[in-house]
């Protein structure tokens, strides 16, 4: 073997050791921010106590709907919040906990008012929740849309080839490996994974669609291919309804529904516990097993919207 080869091979593997570490820094973090050791009620909302309208805020990506959904559940219950207003900042995340958030969102604001703020970034994921909320605030230069659907992979057979690496597979089922790094993907599976993509991009459309058809100015084949609007490129499209900013939001739907309450923003948020030793190390076990079913015993590809 060449001396080059060897050093290709060694970079090779630090590389994937490099890029192991990262991911368990990673994993460890995911863990934790999924992990439940917060006081999600009514008593834990801070913010100005007497404010008649609740701010839920949804960041970064959307990969669960517990912690969102429980917040969603306590402002429902505090008789003395009037209204939610969901300041979003997410580009976007799995299919199913965003779908499960919208669902809750269309049916809690059949009982209080739900309306939506966009921060910075508000697409994908994070403008299909927006979209179940009665009003959308944007600022001019929020990001949003992006209403696609994207699956990606990595086809590393040719670099496993060069470095002699012959990773094997056994599966009970034709289509089980489907995605797997080690083989190119043939092209009817290449099929069957764009038929489903595109079944979730018409539900995407969809759900857009029951809340704002009256507002929409274009036909969704012209603002639904995945393309990225500011804010003010969202209103001419009807995407959102006004430009304003998280607090002036606030003042127009204090105005809007005319509440009595002297006009204020509470935000609800979890209580965080402080982790002990044992919950440290509790961490630890769980990380692993995350990283034990997302590489080792990963099934399959996971739906994201493209963000």
């Amino acid at each position: 073997m060449s001396r080059e080869r060897s050093k290709g091979i060694v970079g090779i593997f630090v590389l994937i050791t490099a890029l192991f570490v990262v991911f368990m820094v990673f994993a460890f973090f995911t863990v934790s921010s999924l992990k439940d050791t917060s006081d999600i009620s009514a008593k834990a909302m801070q913010g100005d106590e007497d404010g008649p309208i609740a701010v839920i805020t949804i960041e970064g990506a959307i990969m669960e709907s517990k912690k969102t959904v429980q917040l969603l559940h306590a402002a429902e219950e505090e008789k003395s919040i009037k209204a939610i207003l969901l300041r979003i900042d997410s580009p976007g995340g799995a299919v199913a906990p965003t779908q499960e958030i919208y669902e809750e969102i269309r049916r809690i604001n059949e009982v209080k008012p739900v309306y939506s703020s966009f921060g910075s970034v508000a697409a994908s994921g994070g403008y299909y929740i927006g979209a179940a909320t009665r009003k959308i605030y944007a600022s001019p230069g929020s990001l949003t849309g992006s209403i696609g659907v994207i699956m990606q992979f990595a086809d590393l057979s040719e670099l496993f080839a060069f470095a002699k690496f012959k990773p094997g597979v056994i599966k009970a089922g034709k289509y089980k490996d489907v995605g797997s790094p080690h083989r190119a993907m043939t092209e009817e599976e290449r099929g069957i994974l764009e038929s489903s993509l595109k079944i979730t991009h018409r539900q995407f459309i969809n759900d857009i669609v029951k809340v704002r058809e009256d507002r929409l100015t274009k036909k969704p084949e012209e603002f639904a291919q995945g393309q990225i609007f500011n804010g003010e490129e969202a209103l001419a499209f009807g995407l959102v309804d006004e430009l304003a900013g998280m607090w002036e939001a606030g003042r127009r739907i204090h105005k809007e529904l005319k509440l009595k309450e002297e006009f204020g923003l509470r935000f609800v948020k979890p209580k965080k516990k402080r982790m002990s030793l044992s919950d440290l190390l509790q961490e630890g076990e769980e990380t692993m097993s995350f990283i034990r079913n997302n590489m080792v015993k990963k099934s399959g590809p996971a739906f994201l919207l493209d963000w």
